[in-house]
Protein backbone atom coordinates (compact mmCIF):
# COMPACT_ATOMS: atom_id res chain seq x y z
CA UNK A 1 0.00 0.00 0.00
CA UNK A 2 1.84 3.25 -1.53
CA UNK A 3 -0.11 5.51 -0.38
CA UNK A 4 -2.15 5.42 3.18
CA UNK A 5 -4.43 8.39 3.35
CA UNK A 6 -6.38 10.09 0.37
CA UNK A 7 -5.20 12.37 -2.01
CA UNK A 8 -8.26 14.84 -0.89
CA UNK A 9 -6.29 14.94 2.56
CA UNK A 10 -2.84 15.03 1.43
CA UNK A 11 -3.75 18.23 -0.73
CA UNK A 12 -4.71 20.29 2.09
CA UNK A 13 -2.65 21.94 5.01
CA UNK A 14 -3.33 22.23 8.66
CA UNK A 15 -5.10 24.85 10.12
CA UNK A 16 -2.64 27.19 10.80
CA UNK A 17 -3.83 29.51 13.21
CA UNK A 18 -4.22 26.11 15.62
CA UNK A 19 -0.44 24.85 15.06
CA UNK A 20 0.52 27.98 16.46
CA UNK A 21 -1.93 28.04 19.33
CA UNK A 22 -1.10 24.68 19.69
CA UNK A 23 2.64 25.32 20.21
CA UNK A 24 1.49 28.42 22.40
CA UNK A 25 -0.04 26.72 24.89
CA UNK A 26 2.28 23.70 25.31
CA UNK A 27 4.89 26.63 26.17
CA UNK A 28 2.14 28.32 28.97
CA UNK A 29 2.19 24.55 30.32
CA UNK A 30 5.68 25.18 30.60
CA UNK A 31 5.58 27.76 32.78
CA UNK A 32 6.57 30.08 29.81
CA UNK A 33 4.68 33.62 30.55
CA UNK A 34 3.74 33.95 26.69
CA UNK A 35 1.17 36.69 25.46
CA UNK A 36 -1.31 34.87 22.86
CA UNK A 37 -2.06 37.03 20.24
CA UNK A 38 -2.35 34.30 17.72
CA UNK A 39 -5.94 32.79 18.03
CA UNK A 40 -9.14 34.06 17.30
CA UNK A 41 -11.37 33.79 20.16
CA UNK A 42 -12.49 36.28 22.41
CA UNK A 43 -11.27 36.63 25.77
CA UNK A 44 -15.03 37.47 27.23
CA UNK A 45 -17.58 35.17 28.69
CA UNK A 46 -20.57 33.39 27.21
CA UNK A 47 -23.73 35.63 28.06
CA UNK A 48 -25.06 34.79 31.28
CA UNK A 49 -28.27 33.84 29.92
CA UNK A 50 -27.22 31.68 27.34
CA UNK A 51 -25.25 29.76 29.85
CA UNK A 52 -28.15 29.32 32.28
CA UNK A 53 -30.19 28.01 29.38
CA UNK A 54 -27.77 25.80 28.11
CA UNK A 55 -27.56 24.03 31.85
CA UNK A 56 -31.04 24.38 31.88
CA UNK A 57 -31.23 22.04 28.60
CA UNK A 58 -29.58 19.76 29.95
CA UNK A 59 -31.47 19.54 33.92
CA UNK A 60 -34.53 19.02 31.69
CA UNK A 61 -33.22 16.18 29.98
CA UNK A 62 -33.41 17.93 26.51
CA UNK A 63 -30.18 16.20 25.30
CA UNK A 64 -31.89 14.63 22.49
CA UNK A 65 -31.23 14.36 18.75
CA UNK A 66 -32.56 17.40 17.07
CA UNK A 67 -33.82 17.53 12.99
CA UNK A 68 -30.31 17.65 11.29
CA UNK A 69 -31.25 21.27 10.27
CA UNK A 70 -31.63 22.15 13.85
CA UNK A 71 -34.56 23.21 16.08
CA UNK A 72 -36.99 24.84 14.77
CA UNK A 73 -36.76 27.31 17.67
CA UNK A 74 -33.38 28.41 16.65
CA UNK A 75 -33.80 28.42 12.72
CA UNK A 76 -36.89 30.81 13.62
CA UNK A 77 -34.87 32.57 15.76
CA UNK A 78 -32.18 33.08 13.19
CA UNK A 79 -35.18 33.92 10.76
CA UNK A 80 -36.26 37.00 12.68
CA UNK A 81 -32.93 38.01 13.69
CA UNK A 82 -31.70 38.14 9.70
CA UNK A 83 -34.96 40.39 9.02
CA UNK A 84 -34.97 42.54 11.96
CA UNK A 85 -30.83 43.25 12.09
CA UNK A 86 -30.06 42.62 8.33
CA UNK A 87 -33.37 43.08 6.38
CA UNK A 88 -33.15 39.73 4.65
CA UNK A 89 -36.26 37.35 4.67
CA UNK A 90 -35.31 33.87 4.74
CA UNK A 91 -38.18 30.86 6.20
CA UNK A 92 -36.98 28.78 8.84
CA UNK A 93 -36.45 26.15 6.18
CA UNK A 94 -33.46 27.81 4.43
CA UNK A 95 -31.64 27.96 8.00
CA UNK A 96 -29.33 24.98 8.19
CA UNK A 97 -27.86 25.40 11.76
CA UNK A 98 -24.48 23.55 12.08
CA UNK A 99 -21.33 22.97 14.41
CA UNK A 100 -19.70 26.40 13.87
CA UNK A 101 -19.88 28.53 11.16
CA UNK A 102 -16.30 26.65 9.37
CA UNK A 103 -18.56 23.59 9.39
CA UNK A 104 -20.78 25.29 7.47
CA UNK A 105 -19.12 26.21 4.98
CA UNK A 106 -17.26 23.29 4.38
CA UNK A 107 -20.75 21.64 4.31
CA UNK A 108 -21.83 24.68 1.21
CA UNK A 109 -18.18 23.67 -0.77
CA UNK A 110 -19.51 19.90 -0.12
CA UNK A 111 -22.85 21.27 -1.82
CA UNK A 112 -21.89 23.20 -4.80
CA UNK A 113 -18.79 22.61 -5.95
CA UNK A 114 -17.78 19.74 -8.22
CA UNK A 115 -14.30 18.67 -9.32
CA UNK A 116 -12.72 21.20 -11.33
CA UNK A 117 -15.29 24.39 -10.33
CA UNK A 118 -13.83 27.75 -9.76
CA UNK A 119 -14.07 29.38 -6.64
CA UNK A 120 -12.78 33.48 -6.10
CA UNK A 121 -11.04 33.82 -3.39
CA UNK A 122 -9.76 37.40 -2.32
CA UNK A 123 -6.31 37.26 -0.47
CA UNK A 124 -5.71 38.29 2.20
CA UNK A 125 -8.24 35.22 2.99
CA UNK A 126 -8.90 33.14 6.33
CA UNK A 127 -6.77 29.91 6.11
CA UNK A 128 -9.27 27.38 5.80
CA UNK A 129 -11.15 28.88 2.68
CA UNK A 130 -8.53 27.65 0.22
CA UNK A 131 -8.12 24.30 1.65
CA UNK A 132 -12.19 23.78 2.11
CA UNK A 133 -12.61 24.66 -1.53
CA UNK A 134 -9.63 21.79 -2.34
CA UNK A 135 -11.64 19.24 -0.54
CA UNK A 136 -14.58 19.64 -2.45
CA UNK A 137 -12.20 19.39 -5.65
CA UNK A 138 -13.15 23.03 -6.63
CA UNK A 139 -10.02 25.16 -7.38
CA UNK A 140 -9.23 28.45 -5.54
CA UNK A 141 -8.77 31.38 -7.62
CA UNK A 142 -6.29 33.59 -5.55
CA UNK A 143 -6.89 37.30 -6.18
CA UNK A 144 -4.45 39.65 -4.35
CA UNK A 145 -6.02 42.62 -2.51
CA UNK A 146 -3.46 45.34 -2.57
CA UNK A 147 -2.95 47.34 0.99
CA UNK A 148 -3.30 50.55 -0.90
CA UNK A 149 -7.10 49.17 -1.36
CA UNK A 150 -7.20 48.49 1.91
CA UNK A 151 -7.43 44.64 1.65
CA UNK A 152 -10.38 44.81 -0.52
CA UNK A 153 -11.66 43.49 -3.70
CA UNK A 154 -11.97 46.11 -6.58
CA UNK A 155 -14.61 45.60 -8.73
CA UNK A 156 -12.31 45.19 -11.67
CA UNK A 157 -10.67 42.34 -9.91
CA UNK A 158 -13.91 40.26 -9.97
CA UNK A 159 -14.93 40.89 -13.13
CA UNK A 160 -11.64 40.03 -14.43
CA UNK A 161 -11.28 36.51 -12.03
CA UNK A 162 -14.75 35.63 -13.51
CA UNK A 163 -14.65 32.72 -15.86
CA UNK A 164 -16.96 29.90 -17.69
CA UNK A 165 -15.80 27.53 -14.83
CA UNK A 166 -16.76 30.04 -11.77
CA UNK A 167 -18.91 28.61 -9.28
CA UNK A 168 -18.87 31.22 -6.56
CA UNK A 169 -17.16 33.94 -4.91
CA UNK A 170 -16.08 34.16 -1.16
CA UNK A 171 -16.51 37.58 0.62
CA UNK A 172 -16.10 37.93 3.89
CA UNK A 173 -16.75 41.49 5.70
CA UNK A 174 -15.78 41.95 8.75
CA UNK A 175 -12.98 40.28 7.18
CA UNK A 176 -9.89 38.04 8.94
CA UNK A 177 -7.39 38.39 9.12
CA UNK A 178 -7.36 42.20 8.09
CA UNK A 179 -10.59 43.71 9.94
CA UNK A 180 -11.34 45.41 6.67
CA UNK A 181 -15.38 46.31 6.62
CA UNK A 182 -16.90 46.67 2.99
CA UNK A 183 -18.91 49.91 2.91
CA UNK A 184 -22.08 49.54 1.08
CA UNK A 185 -21.11 51.76 -1.85
CA UNK A 186 -18.42 49.17 -2.62
CA UNK A 187 -20.66 46.24 -2.11
CA UNK A 188 -22.89 47.96 -4.42
CA UNK A 189 -19.97 48.11 -6.58
CA UNK A 190 -19.38 44.57 -6.50
CA UNK A 191 -22.90 43.60 -6.68
CA UNK A 192 -23.15 45.43 -9.87
CA UNK A 193 -20.53 43.15 -11.52
CA UNK A 194 -22.71 39.67 -9.91
CA UNK A 195 -25.83 40.82 -11.01
CA UNK A 196 -24.37 39.99 -14.64
CA UNK A 197 -22.91 36.65 -13.99
CA UNK A 198 -24.56 33.64 -12.55
CA UNK A 199 -22.75 32.48 -9.73
CA UNK A 200 -22.50 31.95 -5.90
CA UNK A 201 -22.13 34.46 -3.41
CA UNK A 202 -20.97 33.79 -0.19
CA UNK A 203 -20.60 35.94 2.51
CA UNK A 204 -19.13 35.43 5.25
CA UNK A 205 -20.52 37.65 8.27
CA UNK A 206 -19.12 35.95 11.56
CA UNK A 207 -17.65 39.06 12.63
CA UNK A 208 -20.65 41.61 11.95
CA UNK A 209 -21.09 43.11 15.17
CA UNK A 210 -17.40 43.95 15.92
CA UNK A 211 -17.39 47.20 14.07
CA UNK A 212 -15.85 50.48 14.67
CA UNK A 213 -16.91 53.46 13.27
CA UNK A 214 -18.53 51.84 10.66
CA UNK A 215 -21.59 50.11 9.70
CA UNK A 216 -21.98 46.58 8.92
CA UNK A 217 -24.16 45.82 5.53
CA UNK A 218 -25.01 42.04 3.98
CA UNK A 219 -24.85 42.35 0.25
CA UNK A 220 -28.28 41.23 -0.64
CA UNK A 221 -29.80 43.39 1.28
CA UNK A 222 -29.18 46.60 -1.03
CA UNK A 223 -28.91 43.93 -4.01
CA UNK A 224 -31.47 41.44 -3.27
CA UNK A 225 -31.63 40.83 -6.95
CA UNK A 226 -29.16 38.05 -5.79
CA UNK A 227 -30.67 36.56 -2.72
CA UNK A 228 -31.53 33.81 -4.51
CA UNK A 229 -27.91 32.94 -4.93
CA UNK A 230 -26.66 34.24 -1.75
CA UNK A 231 -25.74 32.26 1.10
CA UNK A 232 -25.21 34.44 4.48
CA UNK A 233 -22.83 32.25 6.69
CA UNK A 234 -22.66 33.43 10.41
CA UNK A 235 -22.32 32.31 13.91
CA UNK A 236 -22.31 32.45 17.68
CA UNK A 237 -18.23 32.12 18.15
CA UNK A 238 -17.17 35.72 17.96
CA UNK A 239 -20.11 38.28 18.99
CA UNK A 240 -21.37 35.82 21.53
CA UNK A 241 -17.91 34.49 23.15
CA UNK A 242 -19.44 30.74 21.89
CA UNK A 243 -16.22 29.27 20.37
CA UNK A 244 -16.26 25.90 22.41
CA UNK A 245 -20.12 25.58 21.71
CA UNK A 246 -19.71 25.04 18.38
CA UNK A 247 -22.97 26.72 16.44
CA UNK A 248 -23.02 28.23 12.78
CA UNK A 249 -25.55 28.75 10.51
CA UNK A 250 -25.72 29.76 6.64
CA UNK A 251 -29.21 31.43 5.58
CA UNK A 252 -29.56 29.67 1.81
CA UNK A 253 -31.58 29.10 -0.90
CA UNK A 254 -34.01 26.45 -0.72
CA UNK A 255 -32.69 23.92 -2.96
CA UNK A 256 -28.86 24.65 -1.36
CA UNK A 257 -30.27 24.42 1.95
CA UNK A 258 -32.25 21.32 1.52
CA UNK A 259 -28.35 19.36 -0.22
CA UNK A 260 -26.92 20.51 3.37
CA UNK A 261 -29.25 19.27 5.35
CA UNK A 262 -28.92 15.95 3.44
CA UNK A 263 -25.07 16.03 3.73
CA UNK A 264 -25.06 17.17 7.23
CA UNK A 265 -27.43 14.27 7.76
CA UNK A 266 -24.55 11.92 6.45
CA UNK A 267 -22.03 13.69 8.20
CA UNK A 268 -22.36 15.08 11.61
CA UNK A 269 -26.25 14.89 11.92
CA UNK A 270 -27.94 17.70 14.29
CA UNK A 271 -25.54 20.42 15.75
CA UNK A 272 -25.05 19.88 19.67
CA UNK A 273 -29.10 20.06 21.46
CA UNK A 274 -27.87 21.93 24.55
CA UNK A 275 -25.80 24.28 22.23
CA UNK A 276 -28.78 25.29 20.29
CA UNK A 277 -30.97 25.67 23.13
CA UNK A 278 -28.01 28.56 24.55
CA UNK A 279 -28.22 29.73 21.03
CA UNK A 280 -31.52 30.99 21.42
CA UNK A 281 -31.18 32.93 24.37
CA UNK A 282 -27.71 33.99 23.35
CA UNK A 283 -29.44 36.17 19.90
CA UNK A 284 -30.55 38.44 22.46
CA UNK A 285 -27.77 38.72 24.57
CA UNK A 286 -25.10 40.66 22.84
CA UNK A 287 -23.22 42.95 24.99
CA UNK A 288 -21.96 46.20 23.29
CA UNK A 289 -19.37 46.89 25.76
CA UNK A 290 -17.52 44.12 24.53
CA UNK A 291 -17.14 46.38 21.18
CA UNK A 292 -15.93 48.80 23.14
CA UNK A 293 -13.46 47.29 24.64
CA UNK A 294 -11.91 45.69 21.71
CA UNK A 295 -11.62 49.16 20.18
CA UNK A 296 -9.73 50.78 22.97
CA UNK A 297 -7.68 47.56 22.90
CA UNK A 298 -7.45 48.29 19.30
CA UNK A 299 -6.52 51.72 19.42
CA UNK A 300 -3.70 51.63 21.85
CA UNK A 301 -2.24 48.38 18.98
CA UNK A 302 -2.21 50.43 16.27
CA UNK A 303 -0.62 53.32 18.04
CA UNK A 304 1.83 51.40 19.34
CA UNK A 305 2.71 49.24 16.13
CA UNK A 306 3.10 53.04 14.55
CA UNK A 307 6.00 53.64 16.88
CA UNK A 308 7.98 50.36 16.06
CA UNK A 309 10.42 51.06 13.23
CA UNK A 310 9.89 48.61 9.58
CA UNK A 311 6.23 47.62 10.78
CA UNK A 312 3.43 49.79 9.33
CA UNK A 313 -0.83 48.40 9.70
CA UNK A 314 -3.96 49.48 7.67
CA UNK A 315 -6.51 50.57 10.39
CA UNK A 316 -8.60 47.69 10.92
CA UNK A 317 -12.64 48.70 11.16
CA UNK A 318 -14.00 45.33 12.30
CA UNK A 319 -13.10 42.40 13.64
CA UNK A 320 -10.31 41.76 16.00
CA UNK A 321 -7.26 41.41 14.46
CA UNK A 322 -4.03 43.75 13.27
CA UNK A 323 -2.27 42.62 9.87
CA UNK A 324 0.78 44.46 10.00
CA UNK A 325 3.01 44.35 6.78
CA UNK A 326 6.85 43.55 8.46
CA UNK A 327 8.15 43.01 4.55
CA UNK A 328 10.76 46.29 5.67
CA UNK A 329 12.20 43.46 8.34
CA UNK A 330 12.43 40.80 5.98
CA UNK A 331 16.67 40.47 5.45
CA UNK A 332 17.00 41.03 8.91
CA UNK A 333 19.67 39.19 11.51
CA UNK A 334 18.22 38.23 14.79
CA UNK A 335 21.01 36.66 17.04
CA UNK A 336 23.10 35.26 13.58
CA UNK A 337 19.73 34.08 11.51
CA UNK A 338 18.71 35.82 8.81
CA UNK A 339 14.76 36.33 8.54
CA UNK A 340 13.57 35.42 5.26
CA UNK A 341 10.21 35.65 5.65
CA UNK A 342 7.08 35.97 8.19
CA UNK A 343 7.03 32.64 9.23
CA UNK A 344 10.50 33.07 10.51
CA UNK A 345 9.43 36.42 12.22
CA UNK A 346 7.04 34.98 13.69
CA UNK A 347 9.16 32.15 15.40
CA UNK A 348 11.82 33.78 16.37
CA UNK A 349 9.40 36.60 18.18
CA UNK A 350 7.50 33.71 20.15
CA UNK A 351 11.00 32.46 21.03
CA UNK A 352 12.86 35.44 22.18
CA UNK A 353 10.11 37.57 22.77
CA UNK A 354 7.18 34.92 24.24
CA UNK A 355 4.80 36.90 21.81
CA UNK A 356 2.60 34.29 19.55
CA UNK A 357 1.45 35.59 16.07
CA UNK A 358 0.66 34.03 13.15
CA UNK A 359 2.50 34.68 9.75
CA UNK A 360 1.26 35.94 6.74
CA UNK A 361 1.25 33.32 4.35
CA UNK A 362 -1.06 31.25 5.84
CA UNK A 363 -3.47 33.82 5.11
CA UNK A 364 -2.12 34.47 1.51
CA UNK A 365 0.01 37.65 2.41
CA UNK A 366 4.08 36.63 2.87
CA UNK A 367 4.80 40.44 3.87
CA UNK A 368 2.12 40.29 7.22
CA UNK A 369 1.17 39.10 10.30
CA UNK A 370 -1.90 38.11 12.44
CA UNK A 371 -1.96 39.94 15.94
CA UNK A 372 -5.49 39.31 17.72
CA UNK A 373 -6.22 41.85 20.46
CA UNK A 374 -8.43 39.48 21.72
CA UNK A 375 -6.32 40.16 25.21
CA UNK A 376 -6.20 42.10 27.78
CA UNK A 377 -5.63 46.20 27.25
CA UNK A 378 -2.30 45.40 30.03
CA UNK A 379 -1.40 42.35 27.59
CA UNK A 380 -1.70 44.51 24.33
CA UNK A 381 0.65 47.02 25.91
CA UNK A 382 2.83 44.56 27.23
CA UNK A 383 3.07 42.49 23.74
CA UNK A 384 3.47 46.15 22.07
CA UNK A 385 6.67 46.31 24.16
CA UNK A 386 7.67 43.01 23.85
CA UNK A 387 7.45 43.64 19.98
CA UNK A 388 9.22 46.49 20.34
CA UNK A 389 11.97 45.66 22.08
CA UNK A 390 12.70 42.79 19.28
CA UNK A 391 12.64 44.29 16.46
CA UNK A 392 15.14 46.68 17.97
CA UNK A 393 17.50 44.24 17.82
CA UNK A 394 17.48 43.29 14.45
CA UNK A 395 20.24 44.17 12.34
CA UNK A 396 18.79 45.67 8.77
CA UNK A 397 20.86 44.94 5.90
Amino acid sequence: MEQRVSSRVRQIAPSATLSVDTRTKALIQEGKPVINMSVGEPDFDTPTAAGFAGIKAITDGNTRYTAAAGTMELRQAIARKLMVENGLQYKPEQIVVSSGAKHSLFNIMLAICDPGDEVILPAPYWVSYPEQIRVAGAVPVIVDCSEEAGYKLRPEQLEAAISQRTKAVILNSPNNPTGAVYSEAELRALGDVLLRHDIYVITDEIYERLVYGVRHVSLPAICPDLMPRTLVVNGFSKAFCMTGWRLGYVAAPPDVAKAMVSLQSHATGSPSTISQAAGVVALDSFDPHMVEEFQRRRDRLLAGLAQIPGIRCVKPEGAFYAFPDIGDLLGSSFAGTTIENAGQFCELLLEHALVSTVPGDAFGAPRNIRLSYAISFEQVELALERIGGFVRQLRRP
